[in-house]
């Protein structure tokens, strides 16, 4: 900062003598040393025999002095997968925070979670950070990620939200690698990004249940004509092989009714041979699939296993006591109230994948992201989405209660903090 002609004369020394102001500061600064060692109860930054102090001054000792209070009231410790808790904390706005990303920066975002290039004029949403209240959690560093994944394969299964994961975490890294050593294959059901200087793919296999299903590969929109083959998965899992770290989903598209029809064997006669199941005790069927292929099939020494919790809905502005709001249309910041839990996320099928989870030889690594997640009302893509393979209309964005998605995320987004969650467990 520079000084005015009269403060630089005041300061300058005369022969053989220091400054005033200097000693000034020499006694005051040993008499806040002594102070801090003598009475820490005492306010700090209040000295009688210090010359007053200007206003700009004063509030740079007062955030001096939040500073150390934030400091020592902070007994976070650095990550520990064995320690932290990290569905416990809160979001904290942080108007200096830049995603390392952003939709039009990243050639690999859907049109579906690119909501600021879809119109979306607020990005508050990008700005906020997860702070679990017992550790800290680190930012995500793509070098390091690319190091880890060295050599290897990292594959993401399940849905559309799984996907979303897949895409945060291919732009969270792909940046920082120039243009001729990294490639990107899209395809129908499994895709692949490359990065070719460490021999490393970032993968994506669709399966929106896990295990086989006849609404797999062609989508039917009506969910009372979808049929669960619950005790198949070879035809997915044939896919999942000689991978290093695998990345599971599975939970919304269980949610399509109170029972789902479910089969055993063949899909040969059609949909005959099928029985109609209460839907947490057909996602119990087909997680034990799942489970007993993971411990027949993956070697613990060669293959890390991660499953990433269900990730909430917020269809019902109700839950976060907006009574007038369409869903989460036009919600701008996130539930700040300690322990919100909403409808969109069904306790019953999270016990589940507790309860598989702890019986399998095979040991999994959760990625639990839905306590976190239930309080970002704000950050779904909402009317700047596309739906059919195209964006929505004018007129659907002025019918959020028919066409607001309130299920998937903006990227960049919450997916981006499910990865700093991941990659801290790398």
């Amino acid at each position: 900062m520079s000084l005015a002609p009269s403060q630089s004369a005041a300061m300058k020394p005369s022969k053989g003598k220091l400054p005033i102001s200097v000693v000034t500061v020499i006694v005051c600064s040993f008499a806040f040393i002594a102070l801090l060692y003598t009475d820490t109860s005492r306010s700090l930054f209040k000295l009688k025999s210090c010359p007053r102090r200007s206003p700009v001054e004063k509030s740079k000792d007062r955030a001096a002095e939040d500073n150390l209070k934030n400091f020592q009231m902070d007994d976070r410790f650095e990550f520990d997968p064995e320690e932290c808790t990290v569905n416990t904390g809160k979001w904290m706005f942080n108007k200096t925070f830049k995603p390392l990303y952003t939709d039009r920066s990243c050639p690999y975002l859907d049109k579906q979670v690119s909501c600021v290039k879809n119109g979306r004029r607020d990005t508050d949403y990008r700005r906020w950070e997860w702070q679990p209240d017992d550790c800290t959690l680190p930012r995500f560093n793509p070098e390091l990620a690319l190091k880890k994944l060295r050599g290897k394969r990292l594959l993401f299964v399940g849905d559309s939200l799984q996907r979303g994961q897949w895409q945060s975490f291919v732009c969270l890294v792909e940046w920082i690698i120039p243009e001729d050593k990294k490639s990107m294959k899209q395809g129908h059901s499994h895709s692949v990004f490359r990065a070719k200087e460490y021999d490393a793919t970032i993968e994506f296999y669709w399966a929106p249940f896990l295990i086989e299903s006849n609404t797999d590969d062609h989508i039917i929109v009506d969910t009372k004509k979808r049929i669960l083959k619950v005790d198949s998965i070879d035809k997915h899992a044939k896919h999942w092989g000689g991978v290093d770290f695998l990345v599971f989903n599975t939970y919304v598209w269980w949610m399509s009714g109170l029972r789902l029809k479910t089969l055993w064997g063949s899909f040969a006669n059609g949909e005959e041979g099928y029985e109609e199941l209460d839907t947490p005790v057909a996602y119990k069927i087909g997680l034990k699939t799942w489970a007993n292929w993971i411990d027949s099939n993956i070697n613990p020494n060669k293959t890390r296993v991660f499953f990433t919790t269900m990730s909430p809905t917020h269809t019902r502005s109700e839950d976060w006591n907006n009574t007038e709001g369409l869903k989460c249309f036009n919600e701008t910041k996130p539930v700040l109230k300690k322990k919100y839990w909403g409808s969109g996320s069904d306790k019953r099928m999270m016990s589940v994948v507790a309860s598989i989870g702890k019986k399998m030889k095979v040991p999994v690594t959760f990625i639990n992201i839905t306590q976190l997640s239930e309080y970002r009302i704000d950050a779904h893509a909402s009317v700047y989405t596309e739906t059919g393979g195209k964006l929505l209309t004018e007129e659907q964005r002025a019918d959020p209660l028919h066409h607001a998605d309130c299920i998937h995320w903006c990227l960049p987004g919450v997916p981006d903090t499910w990865n700093r969650i991941f990659l801290a467990y790398l």
